[in-house]
């Protein structure tokens, strides 16, 4: 009997665009700059800027880097604190101890596994510095809220929507909302360079701070530091399979979106007592990086049957994040807030496929697979 192939939950699409230019780095010969700022380099910057309607953007060679850049840009360092979600990838606190600062752990919105901006003012001390809201499975977080807080305390907000690639906010591309705004290239994102990293401002001060830090802290190609800095810069391979992925993109988001609606239509067959579906608040427009469901009936043991099934269905359902942040042993020495919508979401979502490579029989087995496995489980546990 021939092995069912598994349906990835997450896939890169590569095509002859990005292995042309590609090509047309390694026959200039010239694969990085000192300055980060390379032909390919350069033209990166400038369109993903214009994508997002952004005035500066700042390549990096990973999303991590991306975050450890702004919290520098930002002066955030020893003795600062930053508040940020545990519900989230271990980058955007991991982020925060790389820069020297502690993270604060704050509470999440039970409908959308965001930052709760509620919860900030009970978070807050004396030493808080900025805030990392994250756009969570690429449905971003809510801004306004968490602007106005950072506005009244004299925060900076530093925005990590390495999932939100052509999300929105009340009608701007997320990008150009936040102080700064931190992407990620990684290859499972709606679109990649392999690996790499993008920070987004509207604040000339912020810019020329970023493409210092990138680059041993040098301003230009002088060897003349002006201040501490790393090794983050992008090469120009990476930026050459950006510059094709990023004219794909608006596809790829359109694909996505239709991809999670058909997940919608056939899964809203399911009680909200045995499943509870993404939604899109009012203001906020999703990206789909992934489609996640939760299953409000079930405790760890019972999502992860759940995923089991799916994955003997050829399914490659998963959890993010199955260990919030505040749990993991690294991080369990830093404040946390009362993270009962975290801890609870942890044991209940789990994500499903809704990447542009996806047919419509694939979109019918996910559908179907997923229903048979809640009502069997919940029915059995």
């Amino acid at each position: 009997m021939k092995a069912r192939q598994m349906i990835p939950i997450n896939v890169p699409i590569i095509g002859e665009e990005e292995i042309r230019l590609v090509l047309e780095v390694l026959k200039s010969g010239v694969l990085t700059s000192r300055a980060g700022s390379g032909s390919m380099v350069a033209k990166f910057e400038e369109e993903f800027a214009k994508f997002v309607d952004a005035k500066y953007a700042v390549a990096a060679n990973s999303g991590t880097a991306a975050l450890h850049m702004a919290l520098l840009a930002a002066g955030i360092g020893p003795g600062d604190d930053v508040l940020v979600p545990s519900f989230t990838f271990v980058a955007t606190a991991e982020a925060v101890v790389l820069a020297g600062a502690r993270p604060i752990f704050v509470d999440i919105e039970p409908e959308t596994y965001c930052i709760d901006p509620t919860k900030l003012e009970d978070a807050l001390t004396e030493k808080t510095k900025a805030i990392i809201p994250v756009d969570l499975y690429g449905l971003p977080a809510d801004l306004k809220p968490i602007l106005d807080f950072a506005e009244e305390h004299d925060l900076t907000v530093i925005e990590d929507a390495a999932q939100a690639h052509g999300a929105e906010y009340n009608n701007r591309k997320i990008g150009s909302v936040s102080h700064m705004t931190c992407f990620s290239f990684y290859p499972s994102k709606n679109m990649t360079t392999g690996e790499g990293g993008m920070v987004t401002t509207n604040i000339e001060e912020y810019a020329e701070k970023l493409r210092a830090i990138r680059s041993h802290g040098e301003k230009g190609d002088t060897y003349y530091s002006v201040m501490v800095g790393h090794n983050y810069r992008m090469p120009e391979i990476p930026a050459a399979i950006g510059l094709a992925q990023l004219k794909k993109l608006p596809k790829f988001l359109k694909k996505r979106r239709e991809n999670a609606e058909a997940l919608t239509k056939g899964l809203k067959q399911l009680e909200p007592s045995l499943a509870k579906l993404p939604k899109e608040p009012k203001g906020r427009r999703h990206s789909w990086y992934l489609y996640t469901i939760r299953l409000p009936w079930a405790k760890a043991e019972e999502r992860n049957r759940v995923i089991q099934r799916l994955r003997s269905e050829g399914i490659a359902a998963t959890t993010y994040y199955q260990t919030p942040i505040h749990k993991m042993p690294p991080y369990k020495k830093y404040p946390s807030r009362n993270l009962k919508e975290t801890e609870k979401a942890a044991q209940q979502v789990l994500s499903l496929p809704t990447h542009p490579a996806l047919n419509k029989k694939q979109l019918n087995h996910i559908t179907k697979a997923t229903k048979e496995a809640i009502k069997n489980i919940s029915y059995h546990k």
